[in-house]
């Protein structure tokens, strides 16, 4: 039996509790923040806060782990002290008399005159000016200069790199091989970079955590039971406008939802009221009704059950910041259910950086072997956090979820920016497709960096909305002239025999629009291009 917890609580019991100022100093003194030692404690940051200014007392077991902690920190600061205290005493301070300075020359003077140190005459300053002889000890003693620092390129201080010319070399400098064997060892490889970033990190994760039912799938082949909010979305009605439509491509999509809040831990049954932002996890809600589906798309996506549904936390925040004071276009969600854990969302600062990083170097230098293989570095972590035999290494179905709705979130939100600057939006889909009408450039940087997006490709409206689109001319298979021409106030007519149409007397093929027959005395009824 370990006795050594045990008799840590009961020292911890024991042990008085310092000062208020000393608290938070102690603290700070390790570097330890407010809420990462809150989340350690099992309390919230706020009953920290007033533990070290004096508003409030801990007790119970909470006191415990309070107590051992300022113990256990006394003693690494104790230990910090000592460590750089020098062991050698301290030479005593030269106490020998040195001469005054003469105010003519700034030499040393051992006269004086009128109580100023000044020497007698102008050959004394002469003398006082050259040079003193070094002694043989100066000379003998070497200059002591501190090197400037150089900077090494070691091998792996850029693994991306370095696995990128270590396929290279692998298959002679082919660069689709080299492709491929980066793409099919890019989990492993994704999953070795984020231990190398993560090591020093300030929060610890749990790898594979009991999960609740509702993470489970059902089956193999049933559908997951969370909801993403993956938009499709297309407006009902035309526009009525002409121009041509832009089909915009969002950049590195899953890359920017890296950034999001995650939860550390194991998820746990929480109230589900209020909102915790401190918190992440999937929440049970009765969505809300949305009424603006004729120009902007629903943000929980083209749902075709009604009741209620488990979402994740981007979906949630999303939802109730739109039915928030500054947009107010819903109400906001009733949450049934809330099954959450402490949350950063700087987890995966790190890793997200790095990625970025190596994706602008390959972009600048029209690298395209990196560019895939960061790609596959991302988007294959993704796909593998959840339920995968291809990732041993970390189970986060929730994390899966999660990153996935936070890319949806994003790009719902830049289809609300885009309505709200006057775009005509006719279409949302997939992960990072938006079409739309109108200056897209005054509203979107374009580029290929994550904060920009590119045009993948303009098309007529009539391709959404084919009923916009002028209707085609088409030649007639039967004019039959004979019989069907006759004369109608000077003008000459012609009918197209099968619907009965006007139709060019000149070339007898282009069908005449009705705005296009004018009356005209003792005229054909011609097309624009026989007139």
């Amino acid at each position: 039996m370990n006795v050594y917890p045990a008799l840590d609580a009961l020292l911890a019991a024991h042990t008085p509790l310092p000062a208020h100022p000393e608290r938070a100093r102690t603290r700070s003194t390790l570097g330890i923040s407010l809420e990462h030692l809150a989340h350690a404690i099992g309390t919230s940051t706020s009953t920290l806060q007033a533990w070290e200014e004096g508003l409030a007392e801990p007790d119970g077991h909470l006191r415990n782990a309070y107590a051992h902690f300022l113990l256990s920190a006394h003693t690494v600061t104790d230990y910090r002290a000592r460590a750089v205290t020098p062991t050698h005493p301290t030479p005593a301070p030269d106490t020998t008399p040195r001469p005054a300075l003469c105010v003519l020359c700034g030499k040393p003077a051992t006269e004086q005159v009128a109580g100023y140190p000044q020497h007698l005459t102008a050959e004394e300053c002469t003398q006082a000016d050259a040079p003193a002889p070094a002694s043989p000890a100066t000379e003998l003693q070497p200059q002591h200069t501190i090197p400037r620092p150089r900077r090494h390129s070691s091998p792996g201080q850029d693994p991306i790199r370095d696995a990128v010319v270590a396929a290279l070399d692998a298959h002679d400098g082919d660069p689709q091989q080299a492709t491929a064997a980066l793409t099919a060892s890019a989990i492993p490889d994704a999953m070795r970079l984020l231990n190398t970033l993560r090591v020093g990190g300030r929060y610890d994760i749990v790898h594979h955590p009991a999960l609740p039912d509702m993470l489970r799938k059902p089956s193999p082949q049933a559908p997951n039971l969370i909801w993403e909010a993956r938009p499709n979305w297309q407006r009902a009605t035309d526009p009525q406008q002409a121009d041509l439509v832009v089909a915009l491509d969002i950049n590195g999509a899953y890359l920017s939802a890296l950034k999001t809040h995650l939860p550390l831990g194991q998820l746990q049954p929480t109230p589900p009221q209020p909102h915790d932002k401190r918190r992440a996890g999937i929440h049970l809600i009765t969505p809300p009704a949305w009424e603006h589906d004729a120009h902007l798309p629903n943000p929980l996506g083209p749902r075709q059950e009604f009741g209620p549904l488990w979402i994740t936390e981007p979906t949630l925040r999303l939802l109730l910041r739109l039915s928030g004071p500054q947009h107010a276009l819903c109400d906001p969600p009733v949450v049934h259910e809330s099954y959450t854990s402490g949350s950063t969302e700087n987890l995966l600062e790190r890793f997200r950086t790095t990625l970025r990083d190596a994706r602008a170097r390959a972009l600048d230098e029209d690298d395209a072997v990196t560019l895939e293989y960061v790609k596959a570095l991302y988007s294959k972590f993704v796909s593998t956090l959840g339920e995968s035999t291809y990732n041993r290494e970390l189970r986060r179905p929730d994390w899966m979820h999660i990153i996935r709705a936070q890319a949806f979130a994003n790009l719902w939100s830049k289809a609300h920016k885009a309505h709200a600057e006057g775009l005509s939006l006719l279409r949302v889909c997939g992960t990072d497709e938006l079409h739309l009408q109108g200056d897209w450039q005054r509203v979107f940087p374009e580029g290929r960096d994550l904060s920009q997006v590119k045009c993948k490709d303009t098309y007529d409206i009539g391709v959404l909305f084919p009923q916009a689109q002028p209707e085609p001319q088409s030649e007639c298979a039967d004019p039959y002239p004979d019989n069907r021409r006759h004369e109608y106030a000077g003008g000459r007519y012609l009918f197209c025999r099968i619907c009965g149409r006007d139709l060019c007397t000149s070339c007898r093929i282009t069908h005449l629009a009705p705005a296009r027959v004018h009356f005209q005395y003792n005229d054909d009824n011609r097309c624009p291009a026989c007139q």
